[in-house]
């Protein structure tokens, strides 16, 4: 009998269940692998999506850039906690403090404490990396003091990505390729359109206007500027097992090669800093690149990522020798990952996924004029109002994403206690959540967006 027989059925049913266009999964148990796709890559054209389809895989990318970085670790060409200056003299924020002492390690560690969504579209050329650094020196606020706080810093990861490229000699592209993709036999994997194009590619689907049907997105790719934190890559879910099974077997790919040292998977798993706490579902700690989990007891490491459309959820569960990659390419595609993962994880690793927070049953007391207040970041602006006890919450979107066609809207947001609210109505299936940390000055959302005062411009 193959294992987990009933993949093919639980994807198909989840993506008829939740509006995704199309869908792909690779499952890692032990040395066998087991894959399944179902639906379009693209609603405008009609084609199928298959197992060897190129999903951007987004913000999972940023292991790859850690892995990157590690190896410079482990030949003395890298100091974790040293200031990024030493490495990158060009490097620096609006603030002078922060940017002469940010350290690598926060960086990896989302701690640096500046502004995470700068998508300035630099160009296509090889300095379009450098080019996003010399607009950080002026473009980039610092929301908290280095080391503080864990705020989700896109900027960060491009900035390692600089130092990679710097230190190699080479763009971030031809050290990935040289260090990472080559070593591990990665066959499906893209890093620019006009190599995604030579495979089957999905394109993502966003909501449709006046809830009307999915509509392909008019831009495929954010700019190459953010690759490092994860703007361009694309790979097939099979690609992420590969990569997963290597930190499994301590650096080593399938075919012998030691791609990272012997230690360093344990090392990237060491939590640098605790997250405000969401729910046993959730990201608690966050190591070096990796996200932390503990489910039923047992630890579980990944990433996520999403692009424009699309979204790819990938993790790793040592103790039970399994690795998951579920990629998406629109409609509610979190319940979809959600549905699939709960499944897969329990037969192939004996292990529970905890559901998401859903709003309570029963209404919990809270004053909500303690949160009402503008709080802003490069991507979008909240504003937030008193509401039935509750809050509703206007979000307003700033550069790349008023381009992409997204438009403010205001969703209502009910109080859970602790400071923490969840959304009333799911966004792509999933509830939100937002916790207000340090007495109010931030709104958390995965970033810590600060509480504007009276007059300041968004």
């Amino acid at each position: 009998m193959s294992a987990l027989p009933n993949l093919q059925r639980w994807l198909d049913g989840a993506a008829t269940r939740h509006d995704v266009p199309g869908a792909a999964i690779a499952v890692g148990v032990g040395d066998v692998l087991v894959e399944a796709a179902t639906g379009v890559v693209n609603r405008g054209t009609g084609v199928g999506t298959t197992t060897d389809t190129l999903f951007q895989i987004g913000s999972v990318t940023k292991v790859w850039t850690a892995a990157l970085v590690m190896q410079l670790v482990d030949e003395g060409l890298v100091d974790l906690d040293a200031p990024v200056r030493r490495y990158l003299p060009e490097f620096g924020v609006l603030d002078a403090a922060a940017s002469a002492s940010v350290t690598v390690r926060q960086l990896l560690s989302h701690t640096g404490g500046f502004d995470g969504d700068l998508f300035e579209d630099t160009g296509r050329g090889d300095d379009a990396v450098d080019r996003l650094l010399a607009f950080m020196r002026t473009g980039a606020r610092q929301v908290h003091p280095p080391g503080e706080l864990f705020s989700y810093c896109n900027a960060g990861y491009n900035v390692l990505g600089a130092l990679v490229s710097r230190l190699r000699g080479g763009t971030w592209e031809s050290v990935l390729r040289e260090r990472l993709i080559g070593p591990l036999g990665a066959t499906h994997m893209a890093l620019f359109a006009e190599e995604a194009i030579l495979f089957r590619a999905a394109v993502g689907h966003l909501p449709g206007t006046n809830g009307g049907p999915q509509r392909v997105t008019s831009q495929w790719q954010i700019p190459r500027s953010n690759a490092p934190a994860g703007a361009t890559p694309c790979a097939a879910p099979r690609e992420l097992v590969r990569f997963g099974r290597m930190f499994l077997a301590d650096g080593v790919a399938a075919d012998g090669t030691r791609v990272l040292p012997a230690g360093t998977f344990a090392a990237m798993c060491e939590p640098q800093v605790t997250l405000p706490w969401l729910g046993e579902r959730y990201t608690a700690r966050w190591g070096l690149g990796f996200m932390l989990f503990e489910w039923d007891g047992v630890p579980v490491v990944g990433h996520d990522g999403g692009t424009i459309g699309q979204g790819t959820c990938w993790r790793v569960v040592p103790d039970r020798d399994v690795v998951v990659a579920v990629t998406v390419n629109g409609g509610a595609g979190g319940a979809l990952i959600d549905d699939v993962l709960a499944a897969v994880l329990a037969e192939s690793a004996d292990l529970r996924l905890p559901p998401r927070v859903r709003p309570p049953a029963e209404p919990v007391p809270v004053d909500p004029a303690a949160y009402v207040g503008r709080y802003s970041s490069p991507a979008g602006t909240y504003e937030i109002v008193a509401a039935d006890g509750g809050l509703d919450v206007t979000t307003i979107p700033k550069g790349m994403f008023v381009e992409i066609g997204e438009e403010p809207k205001t969703a209502r947001y009910v109080p859970l206690g602790d400071d923490r609210f969840v959304g009333a109505e799911p966004d792509e299936g999933v509830h939100p959540q937002l916790v207000f940390i340090d007495d109010g000055r931030y709104l958390y959302n995965s970033r810590a967006m600060p509480r504007e005062t009276p007059g300041e411009p968004g």
